[in-house]
């Protein structure tokens, strides 16, 4: 049997970055039925329950930590012939302001140069395997800005344009990279927001505000399976995409981005978000 341009009855190991719930739990699982042998990581301890794959320990702001797992999978497998960028977090609805430096340098810490660490970890393995695909979780906030997001937007422009780039270096060596663009998900990744550490009052009604209106639009929001079926399209696919948007409102967006005129984006998105001139 075969999905996309893998056989099924030829075992390939996958990493998937922050697997323990949501978008990465969703993946690893759905690549694990599809017959991959996957290892999730999380980087704080996770509630024991029945997975279909191993979750293993990592922090993707270690270089240490990251050299570990990838060395482990080796010796594990001898191949990582998947890997999953999608341990992330994000601030708390906020004024670019109200971040320090230190606050904004951990962000791309985690959102940005945790996929640069693991890609770094990886890809000698597979250029030697001559063969490999890197997927990496964006967002449609890769492409759009979102008022009182800047910092984690920024990321995830960041993960585009670095994505892009290195599937250019890297198809040559039958390495082939992606991004996956989903809007609002069902995830837990509102509850773990990070605080802003340096609030002012004059952003503390609009911040309250925009709270509200997320939460409202995550009681809407795709399942994580969403996302996980599109990685898996990503994964097995003989030609891969460099983009791929995960779910309708994300295919909606990635049009309106394209074709509609720079004013009606600019009006929409601060009538999504209920914002006043």
């Amino acid at each position: 049997m075969k999905i996309g341009s893998m056989d099924i009855g030829q075992s390939k190991t996958a990493l998937v970055t922050g697997a323990s719930s949501g978008i990465g739990e969703a993946t690893a699982e759905r690549l694990a039925i599809a017959g991959y042998k996957v290892y999730g990581t999380s980087r704080r301890p996770a509630k024991a329950k029945q997975r279909s794959f191993e979750l293993l320990p990592l922090d993707v702001t270690s270089d240490e930590s990251v050299a570990a797992i990838v060395k482990e999978l080796l010796r594990l497998e001898g191949r990582i012939d998947l890997l999953v960028n999608n341990a992330g977090f994000g601030v708390a609805p906020a004024g670019a302001e109200e971040s320090s430096i230190e606050q904004a340098q951990l962000i791309f810490d985690t959102n940005f140069l945790g996929i640069v660490r693991m890609t770094r970890a990886v890809v000698p393995h597979m250029r030697r395997q001559g063969a490999g695909r890197i997927i990496n979780i964006g967002s449609v906030l890769g492409f759009l800005p979102m008022p009182y997001a800047a910092l984690y937007v920024a990321t995830k422009h960041a993960v585009e344009g670095y994505s892009e780039s290195l599937d250019h270096e890297l198809r040559t060596m039958g390495i082939r990279v992606s991004v996956i663009e989903p809007a609002y998900t069902k995830t837990q990744f509102d509850a773990n927001f990070l605080e802003p550490d340096s609030k002012l009052d004059e952003y503390r009604e609009v911040r309250a505000s925009v709270r509200k209106t997320l939460t409202e639009v995550m009681a809407a929001a795709d399942d994580p399976s969403v996302v996980a079926e599109v990685v898996l399209e990503a994964a097995s696919a003989a030609r891969p995409k460099l983009r791929y948007t995960a779910g309708v409102r994300a295919g909606r967006l990635r049009l309106l981005r394209r074709f509609a005129p720079a004013g009606l984006m600019d009006t929409g998105i601060r009538k999504d978000l209920r914002l006043t001139d």
